[in-house]
């Protein structure tokens, strides 16, 4: 039995109809382009708020460094202000590194005029990448911030 004309071409019009396609292919464009720009701006946050804490980080190191009376409480407490300026964006200052260096004497950081510099570094990883692809590829983005403060003139010094 062969289908009559009119249902031929009921059929034939039905194949062809474009209605209500156009928004599945709006939403499928859209989720397709969505997803990498939610990503990035994710991404770009974290990137953004470990930038912030390391900043904070080192400049706040070196002015209570240069402003300290003794060499062991300059450390003590430059430590922690690195990592109460780390914390504060979520970030472990176990994961950091930071380096303390002195001019013109490594020996002596607190001498009058000498120039305390602080340099915190953090590799920030990127969210959401599976721990597999880490072994095989780079998955952080390396941060780092420069501070110097010169100790002031009339620094009172320690015993």
């Amino acid at each position: 039995m062969r289908p009559s004309n009119s249902l031929r071409t009921e059929l034939a019009r039905r194949v062809s109809d474009d209605r209500g396609s156009a928004a599945l292919e709006f939403i499928t464009a859209g989720v397709l382009l969505l997803v990498p720009i939610v990503y990035l701006v994710i991404a770009m946050s974290a990137i953004q708020a470990a930038t912030f804490a390391t900043e904070g980080a080192a400049r706040n190191a070196a002015r209570i460094f240069a402003t300290s009376d003794t060499q062991a409480s300059a450390e003590s407490a430059a430590e922690r202000s690195v990592a109460f300026a780390l914390a504060d964006f979520g970030i472990d200052s176990g994961a950091a590194r930071v380096d303390v260096s002195c001019t013109p004497s490594a020996a002596d950081c607190l001498a009058r005029e000498s120039l305390v510099t602080v340099t915190v570094r953090v590799d920030v990883p990127l969210p959401f990448i599976p721990s597999m692809v880490a072994n095989v590829i780079p998955t952080s983005v390396p941060v780092e911030a420069r501070a110097i403060q010169r100790v002031s003139t009339f620094a009172v010094l320690g015993p």
